[in-house]
């Protein structure tokens, strides 16, 4: 279902539901909204490694909110540790950051995971994204994993050549090094692209085969979706 939504409807549904959730302000709410989240991850039958494997990095930044609002926020004292109030309010708000963030990652998933990225673009210029916007997400996509293997073959090189990587001003210098070297071919491939890209007539747009048709079923899940982030809303503000 979720695989053959139109990429327009799909990208609007889920953007309006993840801002949404994210705009909750509670934790009994938030969890409904984590809930719903996995049910739309399930749905889109995505590998579970590899929806696990999105999560885990992401999750990296979320647990450092986690662990240190207790300490930040004034409050309700629960506990000390080491010297260090633990309040209620603390905890109950890194709680409610870890679950926004959470659904929000979980829900970007089934957004672009189940459409070309090709669809993607073009399904973004449908909705009259500015092209400048398009354009950088395209290249961006496209050259993090071009410049991603040049690192590799440089690093492979570095370490060929006997170094290895510790915290003395030696390393760091090479490391430095490094990074200039790669963004200057970054620069220079950069170049070349966007002049080969003129030569060829590129005029900013990204031309495809694929052609979308709106069906009915795409507007019911559409409108469930939606009615799902504000039917939340009410809720929250009847509670």
């Amino acid at each position: 279902m979720i695989h053959r939504f139109d990429p327009r409807a799909k990208i609007i549904a889920f953007l309006f539901l993840i801002f949404s959730i994210v705009g909750l302000s509670e934790v009994k709410f938030a969890l409904v909204g984590l809930l719903a989240s996995i049910f739309f991850l399930v749905l889109s039958r995505l590998p579970l490694r590899f929806a696990l494997r999105h999560i885990k990095w992401v999750s990296l930044f979320i647990i450092p909110f986690f662990i240190i609002m207790p300490f930040t926020m004034e409050g309700t004292e629960i506990c000390t540790i080491h010297g260090l109030k633990v309040t209620y309010e603390g905890v109950e708000y890194g709680v409610l950051i870890t679950l926004r963030a959470l659904s929000a990652v979980i829900l970007i998933l089934p957004m672009i995971a189940t459409t070309r990225f090709e669809e993607t673009i073009k399904a973004l210029e449908r909705l009259r994204v500015p092209s400048i916007m398009v354009q950088m997400l395209m290249f961006t996509y496209r050259y993090i994993f071009v410049f991603g293997e040049e690192w590799e073959r440089m690093w492979r090189a570095i370490e060929s050549r006997g170094f290895r990587l510790r915290t003395t001003l030696y390393a760091l210098r090479t490391m430095g090094r490094a990074m200039g070297m790669l963004f200057v071919k970054s620069y220079e491939r950069s170049e070349r692209v966007y002049n080969a890209m003129r030569s060829r007539g590129y005029t900013g747009h990204q031309r495809t085969l694929a052609e979308f048709n709106l069906q009915k079923s795409d507007l019911v899940l559409s409108a469930l979706i939606i009615s799902l982030g504000i039917i939340l809303h009410i809720i929250q503000g009847v509670a």
